[in-house]
This record gives C-alpha cells, sequence and structure tokens, in this order.
C-alpha cells in the first residue's frame, strides 16, 4: 500500500500556460540579472559632470535604485514561478490518503442528535 492512493475517476485537466510559464522563468531570471548589472556598470563608468562628491553620491544612489530593482525583479520571478507551480500541482491527479466511508445518512442518529 502506497502513501497516497489517486483517486479513481478523477480526470487530470490538460496542461495550460504554466508550463511554458515555469520553462520561461529561468531565461526571465538570468537576463533581468543581467540587464540590471550592466546598467550598473555603464552607470559606473559614466562621465558624470561635477564634484568628486557629487558623482559618488549619483553612483552610489543609482547602484541603491538597481540593487533594489534588482531584489525585486527576482521577488516577481519567484511569485509567478510559485503560482505557476501550484496551478500545475492542482491540475494533477487527485490523490486520496486515508479513505474513509462516509455516512449516507439524511438525519443523524438519536444518539447525536441528544448531544
Amino acid at each position: 500500500m502506497g502513501l497516497f492512493n489517486i483517486l479513481p475517476g478523477f480526470q487530470k485537466t490538460p496542461p495550460g500556460l504554466e508550463r511554458p510559464i515555469l520553462r520561461r522563468l529561468p531565461a526571465v531570471l538570468w537576463q533581468g540579472t543581467v540587464l540590471l548589472v550592466l546598467c550598473a556598470v555603464v552607470v559606473q563608468f559614466w562621465p558624470w559632470d561635477g564634484t568628486a562628491a557629487q558623482v559618488h553620491t549619483r553612483i552610489t544612489t543609482l547602484h541603491i535604485g538597481l540593487i533594489s530593482l534588482m531584489v525585486l525583479h527576482w521577488t516577481v520571478v519567484l511569485t509567478v514561478a510559485i503560482g505557476a507551480f501550484i496551478v500545475l500541482v492542482m491540475k494533477g491527479p487527485a490523490y486520496v490518503a486515508d479513505a474513509y466511508p462516509m455516512d449516507e445518512a439524511e438525519q443523524p442518529s438519536p444518539s447525536q442528535a441528544r448531544r
């Protein structure tokens, strides 16, 4: 006897957009990360005008913003991956761990009615 048994008579739902989304997410993650890192490199070597303190402040501010965007990007990708995985699991077969027969009585038994 296995840990879970497939529920008899359950029909699997055909796959939808969740599979292409899950396949595309690693590429989206890396492309977005590389794009933001390239932006940080461009900011670092951009010929800025102003004093050294002003240039350092601008570069630091832009780096903080780019790091924030990178964390946001990773969070969005992770959230979409979790959602697509949940849809994928929910479309799979139904399992039953412990099947107990249900009472099909319309009325509760007299001993249960007194409680």
